[in-house]
């Protein structure tokens, strides 16, 4: 079958979120990996981009669009909607980060923030902490609707693998995210659904089980040993299965279960292992472990 311009293009991936979150680093990934990459693009050019893009010889194209793009970023998740019942292919990666990240990479990059420039009702430019919860109000509808990435926390090497791991996975389906992380270092800002597993027997007070991670044999069979830990693992699976048809008729294409413990460490990433085992025939399932980022799968494998 002869296939035309039309059918060339095949993927769009679109990075937008708070500023200082790590676009630059995901984009350029993006740009290592193959993609036509187009940075700081004006909101009403998108659906011409995408148009042209259709029409030239790049199959994946990416492109970043955030506060330091003009145009109204109100309409970017009309124009999105749009976009998808078209049939075009878009996958939207939103980063954000906590506010004592931000502010501690603008101190050490020194740069201004792009709404910086904006006057307050007092007609005084707005502090960081201003721009920042100005950003937030402005992209709160795409936040809400699209994949979040928090990458507090995270070095460029973990930005790049679960970008990775986001863009290999098919689509239409619902992706499933399991995450763990540390509640010592604050609660997982991209999670729908947050567990908390504290309260369960923690093999941290093992001296020969406190280096190792939940996904230690040593470590998964001393967890496994306790009936309180069984349970909690039933009790997530089954609030998940029984209200996960209810999030997909929402018309959501992402879900993010995270669950917590102290460190990261052990019980949470234990949790996370088992669930994902449960859930293995979820046609997308990401596997994430902020706080051990040697530990990551794909698909349940």
């Amino acid at each position: 079958m002869t296939t035309t311009t039309h059918d060339v293009l095949q993927s769009v991936v679109l990075i937008t979120g708070i500023s200082g979150s790590g676009k630059s680093v995901a984009l350029k990934w993006l740009e290592d990996a193959g993609y036509a990459c187009v940075d700081n693009l004006p909101v009403q050019l998108l659906q011409d981009f995408i148009a042209g893009a259709r029409d030239s010889d790049a199959p994946r194209v990416a492109v970043a669009i955030d506060a330091r793009s003009q145009g109204d970023l109100s309409q970017l998740p009309d124009i999105i909607t749009a976009q998808r019942t078209m049939g075009t292919q878009i996958r939207v990666v939103f980063l954000d980060a906590n506010d004592i990240t931000l502010i501690q990479r603008y101190s050490e990059s020194r740069r201004q923030h792009p709404l910086a420039k904006a006057i307050t009702k007092t007609g005084q430019t707005p502090t960081l902490r201003d721009c920042i919860a100005l950003e937030r109000d402005m992209l709160d509808r795409l936040r809400t609707q699209e994949h979040v990435i928090d990458t507090s926390g995270l070095t460029p090497g973990q930005l790049r693998d679960w970008m990775r791991d986001f863009v290999a996975v098919d689509r239409p389906n619902l992706i499933l995210t399991l995450e763990s992380f540390a509640f010592r270092q604050g609660a997982a800002r991209d999670a729908d659904l947050v567990f908390d597993v504290r309260c369960l027997p923690n093999p941290h007070y093992d001296p020969e089980l406190r280096p190792l991670t939940g996904n230690d044999e040593p470590v998964a069979r001393w967890l496994s040993g306790f009936d309180d830990v069984k349970q909690m693992i039933d009790d997530i699976e089954a609030f998940t299965r029984k209200w996960l048809p209810r999030y997909t008729q929402d018309t959501r294409s992402y879900l993010t279960l995270a669950v917590g413990c102290t460190g990261g460490q052990h019980r949470s990433v234990y949790v996370i292992e088992e669930l994902a085992k449960r859930f293995a025939d979820m046609p997308n399932l990401l596997v994430r472990h902020r706080q051990q980022p040697g530990l990551k799968r794909t698909k349940g494998t």
